[in-house]
């Protein structure tokens, strides 16, 4: 433990408490690495002992005692001057949901706000949609509400003046909020009420509550009234949000809120277990008590990366207690200050891998992350978890090889581990010779004796090589005919694709942050790591690889090192000017306060001034964005050498990371603070003696040669073939030796691989890889015959690309649409237009991108140049409707166009008779907005603004009506953010040809396309068989009775089927017509649904299917038709179809529910108003299947956009959101029964214009196979009247006084004078709405499946999505959102 400050008390131990084994690191007291003891044991050993960490202590006391301690005996506290641990209790509680039982506190109105959560689904192609269940028993709805008085999209920026909450009276309606933002409280809570309510969840017998009121974070009084009742009642923990994390957003707050509620109990019930071993008492407190003689200083690894004191360790700061300690440990072993190499570590374990990334001497941290499913809104180092590990499952699919997510676990754990399992990566390295017999422990068989079985894996690789050669060798496995593969290619193959899939989130890792990957350091650990470090290194163009001589006990190692901190956070509201004295003299004095709090606490925990550090941060965004970022306040050299010595240079360093980060900046925009942040730092380590490049420049290093030091030689796989490979155990090597590959390198916990042309070097702490130029035989990739596993690669490669230009559209976007809806795609096209890879964001635009781009590429043939961009939106040239704004960058090679890359984004407002451009009555296509056919957006790498600008402000207001768009600036940036996309695209396949060829990509990207061809072919040949060779059919109808009619024949033979939709109704004078690029979508979409497993989608999909839609039919309409309706409504209907045709499972809500509101334009003749728009789409129930219930509130089939959270949308828009539940009893009954719809209720606090776009208010969503209809949806307006006698208006509520209508017009009156009367809007319409006025939107349910009465087979507890266990970080997030995303 080299470097940690000593002292005279004695012994420390640092403690990593995982999964399957417990790592345990001690040390006398001298702080020499040397003197370390490290001891390894399982972590549930019932037999032996109860707890590992105190097993592991007893051992090591008596190891430095020189006695054995009896087992049971109570220990000695002392001798141990601290205890350190990481534990994965709360990560395993909330994997495997065995919490505390807990009830949640919510605002009246948002019981279900957890349950819907943001309505995304987690796979858009699982037609059984699972989501992660909530924590919670039981929801109290407290009848309460504060909203805040101003709003951020205010043209006019109106500020209310008002005092401070303290300051303002028992009584006031106005008061300023923590943030610093004007709060209105439009109902106090009712003590009396409150009590009798959280009785009745005590007497229940639960015993912890999570609070979380909305704006709680800002205005925190009513939540700490429910938190002191709850007390007063005896509930013995209660969680209130605004203490855990005083941070906007009501779901993630919620959610931190019940997953501490749910694990902090779970912890203190471990830790109080923990303490009863020992003899003195652990924790400050303990050793204040005890005078120090007894207690010992006890502190946990939270999920920051800092130490937390035994009594201040929370459940929702516990999640990542384990990987954290790893990444303190590389990133203090590894990094070194004075030459600012940036490292990336690299944790392969058994069933998942984490990466991450430390840089700048700091690490990097998010605030929001999905855990088990649970989105926790806290500080987590950015640890990116993937489920790849040596436990992945090894699969042959469709022509392809796949590894994963599914794992073989500890039981039956991998084919070699003798129970039968199946193959997995380490049965790979294992036959290729890559893992070692000798060095695994013999623990298995029958009586736990035996070591791994190689015969076992050499069995199922010769089986599995048999079936893949008769797919490969016959061409049935979709690419044509080739020599047959050996077992070693097709083992050797897996261990290509696991690297493959392990270096995707790293790419993007660093990528997304602005980072150039091939300029860090490779930190390698975990048992897993070293099989794969160099493979992983050279894919990512990395020259260098450590690995500490701990690895394997890296997280217990880092624990040691690592600091106490302790973290302050409180809510802002204020611009940042540069030049605005006050509101930095406002927040230095915030941050003195929060920093003076910290300094308490860390020195109640023995730390003296000297050692107390601090990181200062403002988390702060442009207006009209909600991407913050944490800034931390410049160092003393960046501040002189980039700030001109301004210290507090906070507006300047966000806008140089903002350019970093996201690749634009906005002058014109105001800088927002969000939050001011203080991370007290107790430092107690002081620096490695010698950091790794100290080491590196004083080592003189000498080649191993001879065999004196060899152990062993062994045949290994490398690329091209076995070769002789010398074996070494690191305790024989000396520091200075190196050794040239291929070498393997082995102690009991680790296995390294040299490759050839790679060499390892020992130094005092590390073993150093330095990768050559050339390693491994350079293999020349054949294109006359297609090789399975270079097919794979491709797959992976095609779809990275599309989704990393997916996360560049998101990042340097500027609207809510794109950003936070994530309502875009990105797509990779071959010359001649045919889609090659599109990531799974919007299944509405899979199949239609395809249609504009060949549109393109056919009109500009020959005519376009490097450097030009194309972009259009018109339904008759492959649009879907007129917001979704497609752009399209050629690639060429020489002067040829070699491929096409695209990006469609749907755009706030492009014009029209109504803002947000989804006017629910349009019956011509020019009232939609800006319709452009074909136009140059740039020439030769110059944007052409003047003629966008004419296209989108200037040509919609020339009509009777309309106006030109009314967020020009919005419109420009997205657009320039999908030209970023599409060249980060471009670059992307340029390093694609430049690594294989343009020869090798071409070929694969075409036999990429056959592959998915294949696997639609072999999806009907077996619905053919299913259904005899029937041909199927379906009608269903739009609410206005237009038939949509479906025949699909299907020649079972060949695998191809007709899908005829003869019989469908005329184009309609309205705007549900759907341009026919939408049927092409719809189908894909279902026949992937259908396939159930992932292949690529492209062209191929379509190759064996014919589709007929008749002309002039409202799915092939004219080119002046209004199309808006088509594709967010029509899309929906003609799913429902295919899948009703194919008895797939019964409806889902159908529907969009397009919801549009705002005011401002220019129409022609008038002053232009200067206003805003603002567009979502409201969930509703899916629909149930053969095996499966429907989910309630979520996005269906076509769609998959997020919703704007209940606090950013008060925070931006005039409106107060009274209700957003579930819509009981909304869904189709039966043996497995549909999921309910959701009740939306707004009300307006300004006179806006409203717009709703739905479907399925006439028509019910169907059942199937005796299943029952759901409910229809129902969309209300709660209209303001002045009342008159004998009135039959039936409903109060809303805001108070204001404007309400009469005979003769409008009128201001006082609230006794008003009445509400409920107004059915139908299905598509508008309305000028005033102040106090709402729309309620009730949204379809989903159709049963199966009679009601008969027992339902569907398993509650396979509803939870598996691949919520291993998400994680940043990354993780974003590769949701690509799959989540519409």
């Amino acid at each position: 433990m080299a470097g940690v400050a000593k002292s005279e008390r004695g012994i420390r131990i640092a403690i990593d408490r995982g999964g399957t084994f417990t790592d345990c690191v001690g040390n006398p007291g001298s702080g020499k690495m040397e003197e370390d003891v490290i001891i390894k044991l399982l972590s549930v050993d019932p037999q032996n002992y109860d707890d590992a960490p105190l097993e592991g202590i007893r051992r090591l006391l008596s190891r430095f005692g020189g006695q054995e301690i009896p087992r049971g005996q109570a220990l000695d506290t002392g001798k141990i001057e601290s205890i350190r641990m990481g534990t994965t209790v709360a990560t395993n509680a909330l994997l495997e949901r065995k919490g505390e039982g807990i009830a949640m506190v919510v605002t009246k109105g948002f019981k279900d706000c957890l349950e819907i959560g943001n309505q995304s689904r987690p796979n858009i192609f699982d037609l059984a949609i699972r989501k992660p269940e909530v924590l919670y028993k039981k929801v109290v709805e407290i009848d309460e509400r504060v909203t805040l008085e101003d709003y951020a999209e205010d043209p006019e920026r109106h500020q209310t003046e008002v005092k401070a909450a303290e300051n303002s009276g028992e009584h006031a309606e106005l008061v300023r909020g923590l943030s610093g933002e004007v709060v209105r409280i439009l109902r106090r809570p009712q003590d009396d009420q409150i009590r009798e309510q959280l009785q009745g969840v005590y007497d229940s017998g639960l015993r912890s509550i999570a609070v979380c009121l909305m704006h709680g974070y800002t205005y925190p009084k009513h939540e700490a009234l429910v938190g002191k009742i709850a007390k007063d009642i005896g509930f013995e923990h209660v969680s209130l949000s605004h203490a855990l994390m005083p941070m906007i957003k009501l779901v993630p707050r919620a959610t931190s809120a019940c997953a501490d509620a749910y694990l902090t109990p779970a912890i203190r019930k471990y830790i109080d277990g923990f303490q009863k071993g020992f003899e003195g008492g652990l924790g400050t407190e303990s050793v204040k008590r005890q005078a120090g003689a007894k207690g010992a200083r006890c502190e946990f690894m939270q999920s920051d990366g800092g130490l937390v004191d035994v009594d201040g360790f929370s459940g929702l700061r516990a999640i990542l207690s384990g990987p954290a300690g790893g990444v303190v440990g590389y990133a203090l072993t590894s990094y070194d200050p004075e030459t600012k190499t940036p490292v990336i570590g690299f944790d392969m374990g058994g069933t998942s891998t984490d990466v991450s990334r430390y840089g700048a001497g700091r690490y990097d941290h998010v605030f929001e992350t999905t855990t088990a499913g649970v989105t926790i809104q806290s500080p987590q180092l950015d640890i990116n978890t993937v489920a790849a590990g040596g436990g992945s499952r090894l699969f042959f699919r469709n022509g392809l090889f796949v590894v994963g997510p599914e794992s073989a676990g500890a039981h039956p754990g991998p084919a070699c581990y003798r129970k039968d399992g199946p193959l997995t990566i380490t049965d790979a390295n294992l036959y290729l010779g890559r893992l070692l017999p000798d060095f695994f422990p013999k623990i298995f068989g029958k009586n736990e004796d035996q070591g791994v079985d190689e015969e076992a894996s050499k069995k199922l690789f010769e089986e599995l090589t048999e079936r893949i050669n008769k797919e490969v060798t016959t061409g049935s496995g979709g690419g044509g005919k080739r020599e047959a593969m050996s077992k070693d290619e097709v083992a050797y193959g897996f261990i290509k694709i696991a690297n493959e899939t392990m270096t995707r989130p790293i790419r993007s890792l660093t990528e997304a942050r602005g980072h150039d990957t091939s300029k860090h350091r490779l930190a390698t650990f975990g048992g897993a790591g070293g099989q794969h470090a160099v493979a992983i290194a050279e894919a990512l163009g990395i020259k260098q690889i450590l690995v500490h001589r701990y690895s394997s006990v890296l997280s217990a190692y880092g624990m040691a090192l690592a600091d106490v901190v302790d973290e302050r956070q409180e809510p802002e509201s204020r611009i940042w000017k540069d030049d605005d004295e006050d509101t930095r003299q406002y927040l230095q004095n915030k941050m003195e306060e929060l920093k003076k709090k910290s300094s308490t606490t860390l020195r109640d925990q023995g730390f003296d001034d000297n050692q107390i550090h601090f990181e200062e941060y403002l988390n702060m965004r442009y207006r009209g964005t909600e991407s913050a970022l944490m800034v931390v306040k410049p160092s003393k050299d960046e501040a002189e050498k980039d700030f001109g010595g301004d210290a507090w240079a906070f507006g300047k360093n966000f806008v140089k990371q903002h350019e970093q980060e996201f690749g634009f900046t906005l002058p014109d925009r105001d800088i927002i603070v969000d939050d001011v942040r203080a991370r007290g730092i107790g430092k107690t380590f002081e620096g490695l003696e010698k950091t790794v490049d100290q080491q590196l420049k004083a080592v003189k290093a000498k080649d191993v040669t001879g065999e004196d030091k060899v152990y062993g030689k062994r045949k290994v796989y490398f690329e091209g073939g076995r070769q002789d490979t010398s074996i070494y155990k690191l305790e024989d090597l000396a520091v200075g030796d190196r050794i040239q590959g291929p070498a393997i390198i082995a102690d009991g916990t680790q296995t390294i691989i040299v490759t050839p042309g790679a060499s390892a070097l020992l130094i005092d702490t590390h073993i150093i890889i330095n990768i050559g130029e050339e390693t491994g035989a350079d293999k020349k990739i054949d294109t006359k015959e297609v090789d399975p596993i270079m097919l794979s690669i491709f797959a992976h490669r095609f779809m990275a690309i599309a989704e990393q230009m997916g996360r560049a559209l998101q990042k340097t976007s500027v609207s809510t649409n794109v950003k936070e809806r994530l309502d875009y795609s990105c797509a990779l096209f071959d010359a001649d237009g045919g889609l090659v890879a599109n990531a799974p964001h919007l299944p509405v635009h899979l199949g239609s991108m395809s249609t504009c781009v060949q549109k393109q590429a056919e009109i500009w043939r020959g005519k376009l140049k490097r450097g030009d961009v194309l972009v259009s939106n018109h339904p008759m040239f492959g649009g879907t409707h007129l917001p979704d704004i497609t752009v399209i960058t050629p690639a060429f090679s020489g002067d040829e166009i070699v491929f096409y890359v695209a990006s469609r984004a749907h755009h706030a407002d492009i014009g029209g008779i109504l803002p947000g451009s989804m006017p629910p009555h349009s019956r011509e296509l020019f009232q939609e907005g800006a319709s452009i056919k074909s136009e140059k957006l740039v020439s030769e790498g110059h944007f052409n603004e003047k003629r966008i600008t004419e296209l989108l402000l200037d040509d919609p207001a020339q009509h009777p009506g309309c106006s030109g768009t009314r967020c020009l600036a919005d419109n420009l940036n997205d657009l320039k953010a999908q030209i970023a996309a599409n060249l980060k695209g471009i670059n992307l396949i340029s390093t694609l040809i430049e690594d294989y060829g343009e020869e090798v990509v071409q070929f694969y990207m075409h036999k990429i396309q056959d592959n998915a061809e294949l696997s639609v072919r072999n999806l009907l040949k077996d619905v053919s068989k299913r259904f005899e060779g029937r041909d199927l059919s379906a009608v269903d109808y739009m609410d206005d009775g237009s038939p949509i009619k479906l025949k699909i024949t299907i020649d079972g033979e060949k695998g191809e089927a007709t899908f005829d939709f003869t019989g469908t109704g005329p184009e309609v004078y309205g705007n549900t017509n759907a341009p026919e690029a939408v049927t092409y979508s719809a189908i894909i979409y279902c026949l992937r649904c259908l396939i159930k497993e992932d292949i690529p989608l492209n062209q191929g999909c379509l190759s064996p299917v014919t589709v007929i839609i008749p002309k002039k039919s409202f799915l092939s309409p004219s080119g002046s038709a209004a199309v808006v309706g088509g594709n967010v409504l029509t899309s929906q209907r003609v799913t429902d179809v295919v899948l009703k045709a194919f008895n797939a499972c019964a409806a889902s809500q159908g529907d969009c529910n397009n919801l549009t509101f705002g005011f401002g334009g220019n129409v022609e003749g008038e002053k232009a108003v200067r206003g805003f728009g603002y567009y979502e789409t409201i969930a509703g129930g899916s629909g149930a299947g053969p095996d499966w219930d429907g989910t309630n509130g979520v996005h269906t089939h076509m769609t998959n956009t997020r919703i704007t959270d209940a606090e950013v949308f008060e925070r931006r828009y005039p409106v107060i959101l009274r209700e957003f539940s579930l819509r009981a009893g909304s869904h189709g009954a039966g043996q497995h029964k549909g999921g309910d719809g959701v009740v939306r209720d707004i009300e307006f606090r300004i006179p806006v214009q409203v717009s709703i776009l739905s479907e399925r208010r006439v028509y019910h969503p169907y059942g199937l196979e005796g299943g029952e209809d759901a409910q229809c949806g129902l969309n209300l307006w709660m209209r303001k009247i002045a009342k008159v006698a004998d009135s039959d208006a039936d409903v109060k509520g809303g805001q108070s006084n204001g404007d309400v209508r009469t005979e003769s017009g409008t009128h201001s009156v006082g609230e006794d004078e008003v009445e509400y009367r409920q107004i059915n809007m139908g299905g598509k319409n508008t309305a000028s709405m005033q102040p106090g006025e709402r729309i309620i939107v009730m949204t379809p349910g989903g159709g049963g499946w199966g009679p009601v009465g008969k027992d339902s087979e569907s398993k509650q507890d396979q509803r939870q999505d598996p691949k919520h266990s291993w998400r994680g970080g940043s990354v993780a997030g974003r590769q949701a959102e690509a799959e989540a995303s519409a």
